[in-house]
């Protein structure tokens, strides 16, 4: 009688979908009397969606052989898609995931039985030749799979199909019409009408597609609305390996660096226990980056290295990295292996700004041209606004090293608008020192001191060490007189000072840091040789700057 009250309680949980709970009581009655093949698909596939692949694979293996032992061709079909569907992604298991889809085609060739089944074996073949290369025949498989979803009224047949169908259209360069069908499978995902395998997969195969058509826009939207439902979903694990590295550089593009660092080492652990080494590498990558950003050398340097022997060259970062560095001829080297090695335009079109950084620095303007008109190019044909905003900041960088200001400030502006649709708060923040430095290059001083320090404030924020350590030192005026002039700000604060605010008020009403206002009086103490701020309100009383 316990072993049925387990067993009931495992179906019940499995219904509302209280996955763990599932999982624990099916796995108990199992224990007790083997379960059947229906009971076992569900332990596996509760299982796999609290991310215990390894019972969950010894489960749907055990369902298989049921319903053959049984003499159900169908739903052992059904069993083998499911195990194709949770290795094709492991590199050291392909071969195993290809035999299962074999065996699930060749147990469906025996019978004329139209059922979803058939519909997800051909999905799986889609997929198989879509990613080896044969897009047209993955594009008819997935079109006859959304046939047979579409009249057997199969939710999540239908949307594993036409998502499908859409990645087969961006490998064709339809990626309008693509997307247009990726945002109408989002709706049935987010919507909760798709099995919660299936909308897992979906979602992390969108956003690779918003990676590769450079689309951070509809990535963050459909991330937004994921989150939402797995809020509603907690027990869920929604997000594997490769999607977490994913999301790891969404959230680093829009300022939550602590939890994009979390993220990549979720990836990396998760991508280690069952995805392979590639996944790994790109979440070492990944951790990298944030290290680089942060000022940790030495631990950027053991990630890059990571990434690198697992197969993710470590591009464009350890270019920058050795740049940031001071070490020129270095961050050369690297620059040149990542044009010798990559050839295919969207991934240039990932380096080519770092490129333009690292010649400028080196004072090779020919070579920064080249790197920066190709990736003009490049967004021009791919028409993503990240690629706009990118090859506008990188012409603009070209423009201003060679002394037209003009031109600097318009390329900066009209980068610092695409950023700032995309809230990428730390791009924004290099784009406003960028236009600081060109307001100071045109004797605007006043201009450049605030857009320095609104890129100040960001820098410190973010924890982006290098970036607020550089801009600090340009902000902070070499010392003067004691009857030297104040910068405008400076003359700013000195009447707030007078009229009684706190830093933090002065902070508040000038919309910057209080370590900026604390700066700030450093500075007009030590110009105006006073002692206190109260001396510093009786020079602006006797100077008439009230």
């Amino acid at each position: 009688m316990r072993g049925d009250a387990t067993h009931a309680r495992g179906q019940a949980a499995f219904a509302r979908e209280a996955w763990p709970e599932a999982c624990r009581e099916l796995a108990a009655a199992d224990a007790a009397a083997p379960l059947d093949p229906d009971d076992l698909d569900r332990l596996a596939t509760a299982a796999f969606l609290i991310g215990d692949d390894a019972t969950s694979a010894d489960a749907r293996t055990r369902a298989h052989a049921g319903h053959l032992a049984r003499g159900d061709a169908v739903a052992a079909a059904g069993s083998a898609f499911w195990l194709f569907f949770s290795l094709i992604d492991r590199p050291a298991h392909r071969a195993q995931a290809q035999g299962w889809l074999a065996r699930g085609q060749r147990l469906l060739d025996g019978t004329d039985v139209d059922c979803v089944a058939r519909g997800l074996l051909a999905c799986a073949a889609g997929f198989v030749d879509a990613t080896s290369g044969k897009v047209a025949a993955g594009l008819e498989a997935f079109e006859r799979a959304a046939t047979i979803g579409a009249r057997l009224g199969d939710p999540s047949l239908t949307v594993l199909a036409r998502h499908g169908i859409a990645r087969c259209l961006i490998r064709l360069n339809r990626g309008a019409a693509a997307f247009t069908i990726l945002d109408e499978v989002m709706i049935a995902v987010t919507g909760g009408e798709v099995h919660p395998i299936i909308s897992g997969a979906v979602y992390c195969s969108l956003i690779s597609a918003c990676h590769d058509a450079f689309d951070l826009r509809r990535a963050q939207e459909w991330t937004t609305a994921l989150a939402r439902w797995c809020a509603a979903h907690p027990d869920t694990v929604a997000f594997r390996g490769q999607c977490l590295v994913r999301r790891a550089e969404l959230l680093q593009l829009h300022g939550d660096w602590p939890e994009a660092a979390s993220e990549a080492v979720r990836a990396a652990d998760l991508c280690g226990r069952t995805e392979g080494s590639h996944n790994v590498a790109a979440a070492c990558y990944q951790q990298g980056e944030l290290h680089r950003l942060r000022g940790d050398v030495a631990a950027a340097d053991d990630c890059y290295r990571r990434a690198a022997l697992g197969g993710r060259k470590p591009y464009p970062g350890a270019a920058l990295l050795r740049l940031a560095e001071g070490r020129l001829d270095a961050a050369d080297a690297v620059v040149r292996c990542m044009l010798a090695e990559i050839a295919d335009p969207r991934a240039r079109a990932r380096i080519l700004g770092a490129c333009v950084e690292v010649h400028l620095a080196r004072q090779d303007r020919d070579a920064a041209t080249s790197a920066s008109d190709e990736l003009a190019r490049i967004a021009a044909d791919l028409d993503a606004p990240a690629l706009h905003a990118a090859a506008a900041q990188a012409a603009a960088a070209v423009a201003m090293a060679s002394g037209d200001a003009a031109g600097a400030l318009h390329g900066f502006r009209s980068a610092l608008t695409y950023w700032q649709e995309l809230d990428a708060p730390y791009e924004v923040a290099r784009l406003r020192a960028a236009i600081g430095l060109v307001y100071r290059q045109m004797g605007d001083e006043d201009g450049a001191l605030l857009e320095l320090e609104a890129a100040l404030e960001t820098f410190e924020r973010l924890g982006a060490a290098p970036d607020a350590t550089r801009l600090a030192a340009l902000i902070t005026p070499a010392p003067v007189t004691s009857t030297g002039p104040l910068t405008g700000r400076e003359v700013e604060v000195l009447r707030l000072v007078a009229t009684g605010r706190t830093n933090r008020a002065i902070a508040s009403e000038l919309a910057i840091s209080e370590k900026t206002v604390a700066r700030h009086l450093s500075n007009i103490f030590t110009k105006l040789d006073l002692p206190s701020r109260s001396a510093a309100t009786a020079y602006a009383y006797e100077n008439k700057l009230l």
